[in-house]
């Protein structure tokens, strides 16, 4: 099986002219081994998160959420629809969170002092679950709390058509640092290809996260990701679009938070009947009144350029 080892992937942008790191057919499976979101500099909760002391944080912007790739697929043209299709998500045995002066909507607080005056770094241990591994483990918060490990690719994305953009402020339809939780095993998600081969890159695995990553930062953590992709010939999303099991959900990113909940149900509109013959007028009524429709806010974190993003999901109970 073909592997991406985590030193090789530390790449800070999407860049279409970087060269391959790996070539995969469609339909094989290979593995990702990512850094977490610090390029390894927490260790312990004694490394407070002062910007100054993490490596590559004085450049503007700063190098953060290392990502793997460029990976090409093999017969991937401009105008298809990349596939990713996610089978595993193997964490390291810890994660950490971090907090401090001017991070997040918190970091100049005067209601709780301690978060904007003090940089602080949590770390979250990890225990295997019953298969030996950290593929069904608990992650322990403190003495009282622990949850299921839920995994996810906090960044991923297709090489944008002409533009650079880094790994950790950059968002568009090709993807970039979204932190959506349902980027996770068992989900297919779409994606536009502007170049030939896709030219791929994923990073920034999240150990669990809950919904908008408040903080801005959630439980970061270095991982081994199993994965294959193929291409949707053809045709082309407009933006990232995510097949569940038991629904389908179409995603924006945009400012203000409003805008994003508005792109991305016209989004699912257009999926419904482009693909499942509903008429606008029915897609429409349907987004309205479905009891199972849902928006997710899935990020909106007060962090750099980062805009909120949302997705729009129904059930395919609904789409005949």
């Amino acid at each position: 099986m073909q592997r991406i080892e985590r030193e090789q992937a530390r790449k800070y942008a999407f860049d279409w002219r970087d060269e391959p790191l790996l070539t995969v057919q469609p339909g094989e499976i290979f593995d990702v081994e990512t850094y977490d979101a610090s390029t390894g500099y927490f260790t312990k909760a004694g490394e407070p998160a002062i910007p100054g002391k993490r490596p590559g944080f004085h450049r503007n912007p700063p190098l953060v959420n290392p990502i793997a790739g460029p990976i090409l697929l093999e017969g991937a043209r401009r105008g298809d629809t990349l596939v990713v299709e996610i089978h595993e998500i193997e964490v390291d045995d810890f994660s950490w969170i971090a907090v401090g002066p001017r991070r997040g909507p918190l970091g100049e607080s005067t209601r709780w002092p301690e978060l904007s005056s003090v940089y602080t770094t949590k770390i979250l241990t990890h225990s295997p679950g019953p298969s030996g591994t950290m593929l069904d483990g608990q992650m322990r918060f403190n003495d009282r709390i622990s949850w299921p490990i839920t995994p996810f690719i906090g960044t991923l994305g297709t090489s944008p058509d002409r533009e650079v953009t880094t790994s950790g402020d950059g968002q568009g339809e090709w993807g970039g640092n979204l932190d959506i939780r349902d980027v996770c095993p068992g989900h297919k998600i779409h994606l536009p290809i502007y170049h030939e081969g896709a030219r791929f890159y994923l990073g920034d695995v999240h150990a669990s996260q809950g919904d908008t990553e408040f903080t801005g930062t959630a439980a970061e953590t270095k991982a081994r990701v199993r994965l294959s992709l193929s291409v949707i010939p053809g045709k082309s999303v407009p933006w990232m679009r995510i097949d569940k099991p038991a629904s389908i959900v179409a995603v924006r990113a945009a400012r203000p938070l409003d805008e994003a909940v508005q792109a991305a149900t016209y989004d699912l509109m257009a999926w419904l009947i482009e693909e499942y013959d509903f008429t606008p007028t029915d897609a429409y009524l349907l987004v309205s009144t479905c009891p199972d429709f849902r928006i997710n806010v899935y990020q909106m974190c007060r962090l750099g350029k980062l805009d909120p993003v949302a997705g729009a999901e129904i059930p395919k109970k609904y789409l005949g």
